[in-house]
């Protein structure tokens, strides 16, 4: 199982821009040349000379790691999303930083790092070089690019600033040439809303579970769910979508869920009917149960015409029994 535990992974949150081994203000060209970079690595046929393990490795990596992370950073409307939730995420991580642990001397030395941009990049850098060069420590790389992202995400939110406003503002500095002067820049539009998320990921785990990628329905909202916690349609969603994959007990729990949050949810109360439905069909047609003592008048005809022969074994009545925190000190390493 690919399991990272550092960083913002420890946030219950996947930090696709540390498995592709980029800051987290990574410009598309940037994201797409280091993409194709780490695809070249870990295709089948760059790893012809790597052992059996490594080649496993290699195709998993690809297949469940970088092909999702620059699926999702690559399409405009989902990246945008997901930085809304990423800064979400460091918002949460400065709340709680007295609780915040950092593992990697890299992340230690730039919580600390007085040019926090110029160190950020070059500690990235200087990981991602070897990220995907000895397989067997990739998952080690991630979770300390991921360090690095959540401080910098930390320290950002500490001054105000939103991811990449340095650049931007670089970028919008007023030009010294005599040509006439540029319009001005345009409003971005609003991020948007924490309802508008919820129904994005619902809608794309509706259009998943149609073509019957249960795996990618089931992903997207569960990742709705870490931004709301208590929605009780993602959990009625998911519910359904375990049920019909035949994961009752997981069905279950979010069924009873979604009805915590909603008593009247309508997809819920379908869904519980549908898991009890089979109990009691099941329990009609069951034969009594191993132990069951039978039934004196079923065995002996005469026993109906007979009432002393209804007595028990012992003659008695007749027997009626069926069946650290983060500018301060730190944290030591997590044992």
């Amino acid at each position: 199982m690919l399991k990272i535990e550092q960083g913002l992974f420890s946030l219950d949150f996947t930090d696709y821009h540390a498995i592709l081994g980029i800051p987290v203000d990574a410009e598309p060209k940037e994201i797409r040349k280091r993409y194709l970079t780490i695809a070249r690595r870990l295709h089948p046929d760059s790893c012809v000379t790597e052992d059996a393990a490594d080649r496993r490795r290699a195709s998993e990596y690809l297949s469940k790691l970088v092909n999702p992370a620059y699926e999702k950073l690559s399409q405009e409307k989902n990246y945008t999303e997901y930085c809304v939730v990423l800064r979400l995420k460091g918002q949460q991580a400065l709340k709680q930083q007295d609780t915040v642990v950092l593992n990697g001397d890299l992340s230690r030395r730039l919580a600390a790092a007085s040019d926090l941009d110029t160190s950020y990049r070059a500690a990235v850098r200087s990981l991602a070089e070897n990220q995907y060069q000895h397989l067997n420590e990739t998952l080690d790389f991630i979770g300390q690019i991921s360090e690095l992202n959540l401080v910098y995400l930390m320290r950002k939110e500490s001054r105000g600033e939103s991811i990449g406003a340095s650049n931007s503002a670089a970028n919008s500095a007023p030009s010294t040439s005599t040509a006439a002067p540029a319009p001005p820049p345009k409003t971005p539009p609003a991020p948007p809303t924490r309802d508008a998320l919820i129904a994005a990921y619902l809608r794309r785990s509706q259009e998943f579970e149609t073509k019957k990628n249960f795996p990618r329905a089931i992903q997207e909202l569960r990742d709705a769910l870490r931004m709301e916690p208590t929605n009780s349609e993602c959990h009625s969603r998911l519910g359904m979508i375990y049920l019909k994959t035949n994961q009752a007990t997981m069905a279950k729990i979010h069924f009873n869920k979604a009805l915590e949050l909603n008593p009247q949810d309508a997809v819920a109360l379908e869904g519980k009917q549908r898991l009890e439905a089979p109990n009691r069909r099941n329990a009609a047609s069951q034969p009594a149960g191993k132990g069951a003592k039978p039934d004196p008048r079923k065995a002996d005809p005469k026993a109906k015409a007979d009432p002393k022969r209804q007595t028990n074994s012992k003659g008695g009545k007749p027997d009626t029994n069926g069946g650290g925190g983060l500018f301060g000190l730190f944290g030591g390493k997590k044992k």
